[in-house]
Formats: C-alpha cells, sequence, structure tokens
C-alpha cells in the first residue's frame, strides 16, 4: 500500500515551484491562488517541511522543497507520457462491431477500401449480433439493426433490412409448387421460430393461419442459415441484398412472395460525444459515402429510408 500525499496537494506544489508563482500556478490549474495556497498548506501538513518562503514578487522553494520539486516534475513527466502514449495508440486503431451477416457479406468486402485511405489506422472488425455496450466494450463504432433510437449514441442510417423467402432449385423440385403463404407455412423453414417470419407473414395479411413452427434448423445468423438454404433443408428468410450473387448464380431461387422489410434498419452508431474523433469521423463519412454510392444502383430497395426515419 503506498503512502502518498493528496495528488492534487501535490500537483498545486509543482506548479508552483516551477511559476514560482502561486497565482500563475492558479491559472494553470484552473484554481484560484487561495485554494493552490490551501493545498500547499496541506502537503507540508503532511510532510512536515515548510516547502516556500514568500518573496517580494512570488514564492521561493525551501531547501526542502528544492530537492523534491524536480523529482515530481519528472514523475508528472513520466505520466504524461505514458496517457500520450495510450491515447496515441487508441486514436490508432479503429474497433467496430458489427452484426456477423452485415459485416461478412457487406462490410468486409468494401473495408479494405477504406484501410487504404487510412493506412495509418488498424482497423479491427468484431462480427457478433449482441448489442455492444460502449461504456464497457473497447469499441468505437458499431452497427445495430433497431430503429435508430439509442439513448446516448449518434445513429446514422445506413439501409434498411430486406426479407425475402428463399429455397434452392432442389428443394423446390422435390416438394408440391408452393402458391400461397400456407403452402410456405407447411414447408420446412429454417429458423421458423425467429420473429422474421411473423414479419413476412404479417405482410400478406396471412395472420389467421396456423404458423406453428414444424420441425426444422434454428440458426443463429444468416451466414448459415443460407448455407441451410442451398443445402436443401428448407426455405429460409433472406435479405437479397446479402446473396445476390447466389441469386444471379441460380443457387438461391424466390420461394414465394416479394421482399419485405423489416420495420427496424442498419444503422452506424457512436457514443455521441466521439463523433467529432478524426478515426470516428473518417469512418463515419466513408462508410454514409459507400451507402450513398450503393444506393444509386439498388435493385432491392435496401437503401431507399424509410419515412419514419427521414
Amino acid at each position: 500500500m503506498r503512502h502518498l500525499p493528496s495528488l492534487a496537494a501535490v500537483r498545486a506544489f509543482e506548479a508552483a515551484a516551477r511559476h514560482g508563482h502561486f497565482t500563475r500556478a492558479a491559472e494553470e490549474l484552473g484554481m484560484t491562488q487561495a485554494a493552490v495556497s490551501y493545498q500547499v498548506r496541506l502537503l507540508e501538513e503532511r510532510i512536515g517541511h515548510k516547502l516556500f518562503f514568500r518573496t517580494g514578487g512570488g514564492v521561493k522553494l525551501t531547501d526542502v522543497g528544492a530537492r523534491i520539486a524536480p523529482l515530481l516534475s519528472g514523475a508528472f513527466d513520466t505520466m504524461e507520457e505514458a496517457f500520450r502514449a495510450v491515447r496515441q495508440e487508441t486514436e490508432s486503431v479503429l474497433t467496430i462491431s458489427c452484426t456477423v451477416s452485415f459485416a461478412s457479406n457487406w462490410l468486409a468486402p468494401r473495408l479494405g477500401a477504406f484501410q487504404v485511405t487510412r493506412p495509418s489506422l488498424a482497423v479491427r472488425l468484431q462480427s457478433q449480433n449482441h448489442l455492444v455496450d460502449f461504456a464497457r466494450e473497447d469499441v468505437d463504432v458499431a452497427v445495430r439493426v433497431g430503429l435508430g433510437e439509442w439513448p446516448g449514441l449518434a445513429a446514422h442510417f445506413i439501409m434498411r433490412d430486406a426479407l425475402r423467402a428463399y429455397a434452392c432449385p432442389t428443394f423446390l423440385a422435390a416438394h408440391p409448387p408452393i402458391h400461397s403463404v400456407d403452402d410456405v407455412l407447411r414447408l420446412p423453414r429454417i429458423s421458423a421460430g425467429d420473429e422474421w417470419w411473423s414479419i413476412w407473414r404479417s405482410r400478406f395479411d396471412a395472420a389467421h393461419i396456423d404458423d406453428r413452427p414444424v420441425p426444422g434448423l434454428r440458426l443463429d445468423s444468416q451466414v448459415m442459415e443460407v448455407q441451410a438454404v442451398m443445402a436443401g433443408h428448407g426455405i429460409g428468410l433472406l435479405n437479397p441484398l446479402f446473396w445476390a450473387q447466389d441469386i444471379a448464380a441460380g443457387r438461391l431461387v424466390p420461394a414465394f412472395g416479394e421482399t419485405v422489410f423489416d420495420p427496424r434498419s442498419y444503422w452506424l452508431v457512436h457514443p455521441a460525444h466521439t463523433g467529432t474523433r478524426p478515426k470516428v469521423k473518417a469512418f463515419r463519412e466513408w462508410l454514409l459515402a459507400e451507402a450513398a454510392r450503393e444506393a444509386a444502383n439498388d435493385p432491392f430497395g435496401n437503401y431507399e429510408r424509410p419515412a419514419a426515419h427521414a
């Protein structure tokens, strides 16, 4: 256990020793002259030695004060250098938290382009589906799915979350033709108990249909669900934007209905007070510009901002 005087008292003494004046020390520390004098007096009482004697133009160090002042200044210099190194390290690393599907199918393929614009910035992408806690986790920015309202966070719209029922050609060939929502709901579905199926069903005014899930696979991300769909294990609700190449290649085929949109969207979020930090600002501007560029050629309507969020 360290037996040290109050840091406030030590700071007041060190500043007064450097300036040779209580008033100038007070100006540096944002304190009153009386507060500096009080802190110095507390330190003198703590160590049992006078540290200054007054002169006509200010204060002068006693022998004891002159002996410890340079040591304390050196200690503060060391602490300042340590914190400067931490700040520089923090500013040289950008940590992004992102949902697994968005990270794998949208962000990761584009992230190299951002890295080219910021070669000195180390970019770390964490793919995870839980909501990151900025106060507890070492994350700078995150991509979340929601309505764009999170207390204390700045939220920037990226795209809507789209849903369409897809299957693979072999699955469709092995089952009766699908002509209705009822037909879809009676067939094997991937993650049939997920809330997205209720959202999808509601768009077709099918709330009256018995939607008790049939036995099947329950997976926690579209990255796994799409593999199950293409393997012929069932119909899956997928975001067509994420799987455009598989759709174009015929590995995924629409099973029934048009694309519907989840009321929630993808948002870039960060603590409101960090928005002006260079690395956060640079990534935000790049990502939103990238989304705007994609919106110019958007076959699925993902980038069209909902009226409620305009």
